[in-house]
């Protein structure tokens, strides 16, 4: 507990924390305001001039009430699990920016209990962004819903299924960015390649799998399961989509991802020298 109290002192003494904060919150509502669109186009696609062809079944189930309300109560995750990525990178990248590395291990000579105590202060960062964000969902999510004549939905299981496995996708991620942290000890390096990854494989993953799918059909849809990106959104989904994975696949790819990240750098970090 101690390395903990340690990695999380490091993390409140920088301004790199709240700067990202504030970065989150204009990201949120910006999102937010998407989303309201969003909803308002799959409860009414008639009002919105969304033509009969392409309201397709997967549509369809995305604009029932209890979808339309998981959206909205996990409004942000988009770039709230980035902003927590960049975040577990740094506090790694950061020990080697400020040639604080070889300190730290010299104090705690077990390497993999250092590691240890990064992800776990990682975890805690992600965690707390999830309950602030998802704090501001449940009390602006009911009055757009009510605004669009649906109840809050809050009585449904699913929705809190949603809100649940959108806090494990915050949890998972601050894991990767541990992950490339350790990976690429240079912070530019990382920080731009976890960018890229995210992003340019969240952009590129759609439009490959839209035309895969075009080509040979739905069932490649399932291999949106690949993409973390993609698989923590299916995470938050309120129900199972027609032609896409099951939410629980998500999760558990998820899962793996994380388990292998954090194993590969805990193994490297207690192999590569330190200077």
């Amino acid at each position: 507990m101690n390395l903990v109290r340690s990695e999380l002192l490091k993390i409140r003494t920088t301004n790199t924390w709240w700067i990202f904060a504030l970065i989150t919150l204009p990201l949120w509502g910006l999102t937010l305001l998407i989303n309201y669109f969003q909803s308002q186009a799959l409860l009414d696609p008639a009002a919105v001039g969304v033509p009969e062809s392409e309201q397709n079944a997967q549509f369809q189930a995305a604009g029932e009430h209890v979808n339309v309300a998981a959206n909205l109560y996990t409004n942000g995750q988009f770039f709230g699990v980035l902003i927590v990525m960049l975040l577990g990178v740094l506090v790694v990248t950061n020990e080697f920016q400020h040639q604080t590395a070889t300190t730290t291990f010299l104090t705690t000579p077990h390497r993999t209990a250092v590691v240890l105590a990064k992800l776990v202060a990682a975890g805690i960062l992600g965690l707390l962004f999830w309950v602030v964000t998802t704090g501001l969902n449940l009390v602006l999510a009911p009055l757009i819903l009510s605004s669009l004549d649906v109840a809050s939905q809050l009585d449904q299981g699913a929705v809190w299924q949603a809100i649940g496995l959108n806090g494990l996708a915050y949890l998972l991620w601050a894991v990767f960015g541990i992950g490339f942290g350790v990976l690429i000890r240079s912070q530019i390096g990382a920080t731009v390649t976890a960018l890229l990854i995210y992003l340019a494989g969240y952009i590129g993953a759609i439009i490959v799998l839209a035309i895969l799918a075009d080509r040979f059909g739905d069932w490649i849809n399932n291999l949106q399961l690949i993409v973390p990106s993609l698989a923590s959104q299916l995470m938050a989904t309120g129900t199972d989509l027609p032609g896409s994975p099951p939410r629980w696949a998500g999760a558990v790819v998820m899962v793996a991802y994380a388990v292998v990240t954090g194993t590969i750098g805990t193994l490297i970090m207690r192999k590569r020298d330190v200077s």
